[in-house]
Order: C-alpha cells, then sequence, then structure tokens
C-alpha cells in the first residue's frame, strides 16, 4: 500500500501530504525522483529513485535532473536528501538516460559539501566509466582544490564497482542484491533488490519480462517496474516494436508477472505513454491484475 501519497502537480512541489515529523516516517521509503525516459519530458526527470533507510538515501540510477528533485524532495519535507548526503548510488545498467545525472550526483554533492568519496556500483564498464567520468573533469577538481573556494579533500572522488548477481553492499541499514535481467543487446542489466529491517523493495531496472523479477520480489513490499503501452504499442513503427518488444516490458506482460511475483504495491516508472495516460496504463495493467497499483509521477513516495 502507498505509505505517504503524494504527486506533482505540474512541475510543482510535492502535495501536502508528508507528514509532520519524522518520527510518522517507516524506516524505510522509496522516493521516485525521475520517472522519465530518453523523450525530454521537461514534468519528468530521468529515471532515479531513492531508497531511504533510517534516514540514509540510497540511489538507483542517475537520470538527467537527479539532484534538482532531490533538492525539492528536500525542500518538501524528505530530510534525508539533504545536497550532500547521497553516497551510494546503483547503476541497473549504462544506457545515458540512467547515467546521465551521475558527474551531477559526483560534483553538486562534493560542492555542496560531501566529505566521503561517492560509492557507486553497477554492471560490467561502471568502474571505466566512472574514472573517465574523474577525468573528464579534472580541471574542475583540480581549480577548486587548489583555488579559494572552500572544499573537502576527498568528497569528489568515486570508489567504484563492477558487479554481478548475488549481495553487492551491505550496511547496518540495508542488503542490496543484484540480479540480472534481459534488455536488448546489453550483455549485462541488473535489477535490485533492497532487504530493510521493514521491507523488501524491488527494482527491475530496464528489462522485457523474466523470471529473475518474480523471484527476486517473491510478494515483496514494493516491486517498482518499467512499462509501456500495450495498446499504443500497436501504433508504433515496425523497427520500434521489435527494439521495445525485446528491451521493455508492457502493460499487459506486466500484468502478467506481477500476479507471479505478488507484490503488496507495484509501482510503474520509466513508464512509455506514446500518448496514453497515467489512467490508461492503469487500466491496462487491471485488466490482468487485481492487486495495488500506482503509476509514478515525479516525487511520489511510496
Amino acid at each position: 500500500m502507498i505509505l505517504i501519497s503524494s504527486i506533482l502537480a505540474g512541475v510543482g512541489s510535492l502535495a501536502g501530504q508528508l507528514p509532520a515529523t519524522s518520527t510518522q516516517q517507516p524506516a524505510t521509503s522509496v522516493v521516485v525522483l525521475g520517472t522519465g525516459n530518453p523523450n525530454p519530458d521537461p514534468d519528468r526527470s530521468g529515471p532515479a529513485v531513492a531508497i531511504i533507510v533510517n534516514g540514509t538515501p540510497y540511489l538507483v540510477d542517475a537520470g538527467a535532473g537527479v539532484m534538482r528533485r532531490a533538492e525539492q524532495a528536500y525542500r518538501a519535507g524528505v530530510t534525508a536528501l539533504t545536497r550532500n548526503s547521497i553516497g551510494v548510488v546503483f547503476l541497473t545498467h549504462l544506457h545515458s538516460d540512467h547515467t546521465i545525472g551521475l558527474p551531477d550526483v559526483i560534483h553538486t554533492g562534493w560542492v555542496m559539501g560531501r566529505e566521503a568519496p561517492l560509492k557507486v556500483f553497477g554492471p560490467k564498464g561502471t568502474r571505466d566509466m566512472t574514472l573517465h567520468l574523474q577525468e573528464a573533469w579534472r580541471l574542475d577538481v583540480r581549480i577548486r582544490s587548489d583555488g579559494l573556494q572552500p572544499h573537502t579533500a576527498n568528497g569528489w572522488q568515486v570508489e567504484s564497482k563492477d558487479v554481478w548477481e548475488g549481495v553487492v553492499y551491505q550496511d547496518s541499514n540495508v542488503t542490496v542484491s543484484a540480479f540480472p535481467v534481459p534488455h536488448a543487446n546489453w550483455v549485462e542489466a541488473l535489477g535490485y533488490k533492497f532487504v530493510t529491517r521493514d521491507r523488501t523493495i524491488v527494482i527491475s531496472g530496464d528489462t522485457r519480462p523474466n523470471d529473475a523479477v518474480v523471484e527476486a520480489c517473491n510478494g515483496c513490499d514494493v516491486l517498482i517496474h518499467e512499462v509501456y503501452s500495450a495498446e499504443k504499442f500497436l501504433e508504433q513503427e515496425p523497427e520500434w516494436r521489435a527494439y521495445h518488444a525485446d528491451s521493455h516490458t508492457s502493460t499487459t506482460e506486466l500484468a502478467g508477472l506481477a500476479t507471479r511475483a505478488r507484490p503488496k504495491l507495484l509501482v510503474l516508472y520509466h513508464q512509455l505513454y506514446w500518448g496514453a495516460t497515467d489512467d490508461d496504463l492503469l487500466r491496462e495493467v487491471r485488466k490482468g491484475y487485481s492487486g495495488a497499483v500506482v503509476s509514478a509521477r515525479d516525487l511520489g513516495i511510496y
């Protein structure tokens, strides 16, 4: 079920349904910072989901606008998302729309006072990518470090690791496991399972239907899954239909998958509408799925 229901009014701030004090918040909550896709929609930032556990945020993917959305959530009352609080990032795969905000997380977090290196986990290629990003901003780091601007010594650095299947991260708040998912021509793409004291949350990443998501969820509290409109899919050009069928999951397919996975709440994100609406997506899913389901907007909290 939705623990804290909030939705954007246009591009404005969170609706006034956040808890008045932190003591009312669950130990674990999901803040959807971005639901977008490569299409430049000003109402939807790139894909990014923050899992917040005992006041500590863990970020999954870093799409365009991620730090602005995090600041917007903070100003609306999500106190865990301070300007320098994001310290751990998990990448589902290396498509540009899921990673183009990573330099923003690295450098804005540092400029705003992050002291420790950012930890980044993702499939093969993640370490190479972060090394190249650090080199790309080498002059920026030098100027900020050697000039008059106050700065921390290590906040610009990145500790990255290529990961695959199984437990990839663990601390006192959370155990994070990765599982491989099929996504078009990507040899390695991942979904993630977060297990905390009070909740189990699964994020599909970009994927066509597969058993790995079903097995990872298996009655989980929240399943966050990408989706496209099955009805509008039929109107697309043949080459795009071939691509999306190999890369993503339709509303009809997701209904069958969720029926098997049995989440307490199904959250649609990274939606491909092609002219459909959130109500359309929900209607299409509900034709074959009777459980609780919502279509996420940026800054929705669950």
